[in-house]
C-alpha cells in the first residue's frame, strides 16, 4: 500500500519540476527570441536608433538595461503586494530611478569615454518602454525568480538587438569593431554612420527577424 500511494506524490513532485523549468526557459525564450523587445514589441527604440554606431556604446547600454531591468524586476516583484494600483506607476519610477542612478555614477566613475558617448540615454532609462512594461506587465504580477529570468531574457533581448546593429553600421560605416581596424578607410560608407542609416537598418532587421519566425513558424 505505501508503495502504491508513494509513486503518485514522486509523479507529481517531477511533474512541477518540469513544468517549474519549463515555464523558465519559456520566460528566457520569450526575452531573447519570442517577444525581443526590440524586434517584436518595438520598444525602447530611441537609444537603439540614437548610440547604435559603435558596438562599444551598444555592449554598454546593454549591460547598463541588463542591470537596470533585473533589480528593478526584482524590487518591485518583492513589493507587488505592498504597492497601491493607484500610485503604482509613480512607484515603479521611483524604483527604476534608483537604479539608473547607480548605474550612471558607476560608469561615471569607471568609464568616463562611454558616459560622455551615451550622454543623455542613461538617465533615459527610467523611462524607458521596455523597464515600464516589465514592471507593469510582468515584475508586479509574478515571483521574484521569475521577475530575475525575465529582467535578464529581456535586457539580452535588448542587448543583442541593438549590438547587431551597431556591428553593422560601426563596420561598413567606421571600418572597425570595438575600434579595431577591419576594412580600410577607403573602403567604408560614410551614409552608415548617419541617423538616418539607422532607421533603414532597423527596418531590414524588423524584416529580416519576422520572415525568419514565420518560416519557422510553417515548419513547425
Amino acid at each position: 500500500m505505501e508503495q502504491q500511494f508513494d509513486r503518485p506524490i514522486e509523479n507529481v513532485e517531477e511533474k512541477t519540476e518540469e513544468k517549474k523549468k519549463h515555464d523558465f526557459g519559456k520566460i528566457f525564450k520569450d526575452g531573447v527570441l519570442t517577444n525581443n523587445p526590440v524586434l517584436v514589441q518595438m520598444v525602447g527604440m530611441c537609444s537603439v536608433l540614437a548610440i547604435s554606431s559603435s558596438l562599444t556604446n551598444a555592449i554598454g547600454m546593454g549591460i547598463a538595461v541588463i542591470f537596470v531591468l533585473t533589480m528593478s524586476n526584482l524590487v518591485i516583484s518583492l513589493l507587488r503586494n505592498f504597492i497601491e494600483d493607484e500610485v503604482r506607476i509613480p512607484s515603479f519610477i521611483v524604483v527604476i530611478a534608483g537604479f539608473v542612478t547607480i548605474v550612471q555614477m558607476l560608469i561615471k566613475a569607471y568609464s568616463p569615454a562611454l558616459d560622455k558617448s551615451l550622454g543623455i540615454f542613461i538617465p533615459l532609462i527610467v523611462v524607458n518602454c521596455i523597464i515600464l512594461a516589465r514592471a507593469e506587465g510582468f515584475a508586479s504580477q509574478n515571483g521574484p525568480i521569475e521577475s530575475i529570468v525575465d529582467g535578464i531574457s529581456q535586457g539580452l533581448g535588448y542587448t543583442i538587438a541593438i549590438s547587431i546593429l551597431a556591428s553593422i553600421r560601426e563596420l561598413f560605416g567606421s571600418g572597425t569593431l570595438f575600434g579595431v581596424r577591419i576594412i580600410a578607410k577607403e573602403y567604408t560608407i560614410g551614409f552608415f554612420l548617419q541617423p538616418a542609416s539607422s532607421f533603414i537598418l532597423l527596418g531590414l532587421l524588423f524584416a529580416g527577424f519576422a520572415a525568419l519566425t514565420s518560416k519557422k513558424k510553417k515548419a513547425n
